[in-house]
Order: structure tokens, then sequence, then C-alpha cells
């Protein structure tokens, strides 16, 4: 079982299949509505089963939620022995920044989960027009890097057109 990281209110839980209708009821508003990212659940198909998109293959799927509500949700993709891709890192938007501190407390508890499954690499994509998760990202030591420079099993979405990686297994990394 992944550990439960606690955020002020909000607590950070695995999901699972019975959340799929509360994840995509999160996630396809703020790519299509709020960020006008040209993705349709047609394209994401793994909204639809979480657990074998994620669980199965070693990886894993969290939320954080503020009471019973959903407010935000971090996936991680098995890709490799050491590899993994960080996958479906959204957050409500009354629940962003730092003061709320959602988005740190589910990236501290996939880089949890990473140490303890032995991942060292960890690559993630992203569409242009998410500048403020950019800026996360960087924030928290991951670096730009070339679409050239992905592993070939990376898991890459047609709107994702920015990528990135971090070290995980980097001495004195904070998670």
């Amino acid at each position: 079982m992944a550990p439960i990281t606690k955020s002020a209110e909000i607590r950070i839980r695995s999901l699972d299949n019975l959340h799929c209708a509360d994840i995509i009821n999160l996630v396809l508003p703020i790519q299509q509505n709020e960020f006008q990212v040209a993705v349709t659940l047609e394209d994401q198909p793994d909204l639809l089963d979480i657990e074998t998109a994620y669980i199965s293959p070693g990886g894993n799927f969290w939320g954080a939620f503020d009471g019973d509500d959903l407010v935000g949700t971090i996936a991680l993709l098995r890709t490799g022995k050491h590899t993994a891709a960080l996958r479906k890192m959204f957050v409500r938007e009354v629940y962003r920044g730092k003061t709320r501190g959602v988005a740190g407390a589910l990236l501290k508890t996939l880089k949890e989960f990473c140490h303890e499954k032995g991942i060292t690499d960890l690559y993630l994509g992203t569409a242009p027009q998410l500048r403020a998760a950019q800026r996360f990202y960087e924030q928290n030591r991951f670096v730009e890097i070339a679409v050239e420079d992905l592993p070939p099993e990376f898991p890459r979405m047609p709107p994702d057109k920015i990528f990135y990686y971090a070290d995980l297994g980097k001495k004195n990394l904070s998670l």
C-alpha cells in the first residue's frame, strides 16, 4: 500500500477503478475547459481502467482528497526496471499554490513510491499552455529535455510538446 501523505486538511491516497468517474470528472474539465488542451476521453483510455494501465505494470495512481472530494491526481506509469513516467498530475484551481501544498504532497507521495520501488529515472510530458505546471516541475528539480532524449518506451500524448526528466537516484535529492 502506498504511503498516505497529509497536507493541511488534504489526504493523499491510492486510487483504483472505483474512482475512474471521479478522476475523469476532475481531469477532463481541467484539460479541455481550463487549458483548452485538445484531448478527449477517447484519447485517454487509461482513465477508464487505471488498475490495468497503472497499477498492474508496477505503478500507481493517487488522489488528493478534501473530505470526500477528489481535488487532485497524480499517476506513475512504470516503463522499465528503473524508469517511469509521471502522468495525470492535475489539481483543481482553488487548491493550487504553495499555500495549499496539494501538488507538492502529490509529488512527494509519487517520489516516495519511486524510492521504495527502485525507480531512479522519471520522465513527463506536458502541453505548452500549462506554464504554471512547467514552473512547478522546474522548482522540483525536473530539467527540460528534448523529445529525442526520451526513452523509446515513454508513452507520448499528442498534446505534449515539452518534456522533463528527474534523476531520483541522485544523493540528497529531497523528496
